[in-house]
C-alpha cells in the first residue's frame, strides 16, 4: 500500500478514503486488500469493485503517524 497517495492508475494526489475490500473467490475470510483514495476517485474505485460483487467498507483515511 502506498503511504497516503491515491491508488488510482496515473493519479498521485493524496488519499483521504480508503476502502477495504475482498475478492471471496479467491481471498480467504479474514484476508483483505486496502486502497486508497482521493476525492475525486472515490466512486470510481468504490463503483470498479462493487461491480464485481467483492464485499467492501468505505472509511475516511489518515496517514499513519511513524
Amino acid at each position: 500500500m502506498n503511504e497516503g497517495i491515491c491508488s488510482r492508475a496515473g493519479c498521485r494526489s493524496d488519499a483521504t478514503w480508503q476502502i477495504v475490500w475482498r475478492n471471496p473467490r479467491i481471498h480467504v475470510d479474514g484476508r483483505t486488500k486496502t486502497w486508497l483514495a482521493c476525492a475525486d476517485h472515490l466512486e470510481f474505485l468504490r463503483e470498479f469493485l462493487a461491480a464485481r460483487d467483492f464485499p467492501l467498507t468505505v472509511s475516511a483515511f489518515t496517514v499513519p503517524a511513524s
